[in-house]
């Protein structure tokens, strides 16, 4: 047990978290599920990745310290009258290396329920053994967005460096309180990059598998970890979904009512966000002027201008000066030696 902090139990041998190539950076994945999982993305996720690549195990947590079992009761096996298994609510932090060898860390497990400073100090501490310098941390909530458009994925973040590609929240808000949100905080007090990706999960499908919202996580933390993912069984996963939802559409005029009014929300939207981006020197939520509006414009302008004329006097014949080509010295014209 880490001297230190004696909430989590170190690997022994601890594997090396760099692979001694020299990496300029290292990320570590926080994907903690039961706070905002819609559609079981930051699950799928965080499992998807343990399947598809070698990792190994750096610290693994004392959850009875954590979680509350009278709200999170892990599932029990009875077999024929008899007891033989029980979930295992592990909460672990794996070290994994990506399709090109490339490692990074993720933290995986549910969400505690108990001790979120002494939980936050904990990985801060495990962050700063492992040498992480950039945390990614999955969120997915259900959004009143159709099946049928591109799956949005939107970030927060403590360097705008990491969220200038991606689509950002405009406006303040407050949200319910999470582990990961504390994290979040604590970590980039310490200095390190920090940031949040949530998929948009339609609502209506919230408490079903929805591999998409794991794929689109996992998309955008390839490009903001620099990490190359095996992501092609999630895209047959995806298919079948897919499917499933254009036939259950298919056999319901109300279900294809509620998703065609989606759709026009979604495309409106999509709207201004690229009116937005594309006049960049507009406020953030102006939009493009009319030509009407313009017009007017203008002739406010000219109006002010002609104003300003008139009350500063407008010039007259005795004001120019004679010689217009040197103003400064009107007789030079008539020197002979020039």
């Amino acid at each position: 047990m880490s001297d230190s902090n004696r909430m989590y139990e170190l690997e022994y041998p601890a594997p090396s978290a760099r692979s001694g190539e020299g990496e300029d950076s290292l990320s570590m994945v926080i994907a903690l599920q039961g706070y905002a999982d819609a559609g079981q993305g930051v699950r799928q996720a965080s499992q998807h990745l343990l399947q598809a690549l070698d990792h190994s195990v750096v610290a693994t947590f004392n959850v009875d310290e954590l979680i509350d079992y009278r709200s999170r009761r892990p599932g029990v096996t009875l077999d024929h009258g008899r007891v033989v298994d029980r979930e295992n609510l592990a909460l672990t932090l794996h070290r994994l290396e990506d399709s090109d060898g490339r490692p990074f860390m993720m933290l995986s497990g549910p969400e505690p329920d108990l001790r979120w400073e002494a939980f936050s100090r904990a990985v801060a501490e495990l962050a700063a053994r492992s040498g992480v310098d950039r945390v990614v941390t999955f969120y997915s909530a259900p959004m009143t967005v159709p099946h049928t458009r591109p799956l949005i994925v939107t970030a927060h973040g403590s360097d705008s460096s990491m969220t200038k590609d991606l689509r950002t929240w405009d406006s303040r808000m407050i949200v319910p309180g999470a582990a990961m949100l504390d994290i979040e905080l604590l970590l980039s007090r310490n200095g390190l990059s920090t940031l949040g990706l949530t998929a948009h999960v339609p609502h209506y499908i919230a408490a079903s598998d929805y591999p998409e919202a794991a794929y689109g996580l996992l998309h955008a933390l390839e490009k903001v970890g620099g990490l190359n993912l095996p992501l092609r069984a999630l895209e047959a996963d995806m298919d079948k979904v897919r499917q499933q939802l254009a036939d259950q559409v298919d056999d319901s005029a109300e279900i294809a009512s509620v998703v065609g009014a989606l759709e026009r929300q979604y495309d409106e939207d999509q709207s201004r966000q690229r009116k937005r981006r594309d006049n960049a020197l507009l406020a953030p939520g102006q939009d493009v002027p009319s030509g009407e509006e313009i017009s007017a414009e203008v002739e406010r302008f000219l109006a002010s201008t002609v104003d300003m004329t008139d009350d500063s006097g407008s010039a007259t014949d005795s004001d120019v000066p004679d010689n217009p080509e040197n103003p400064d010295n009107p007789d030079d014209s008539d020197d002979p030696d020039r």
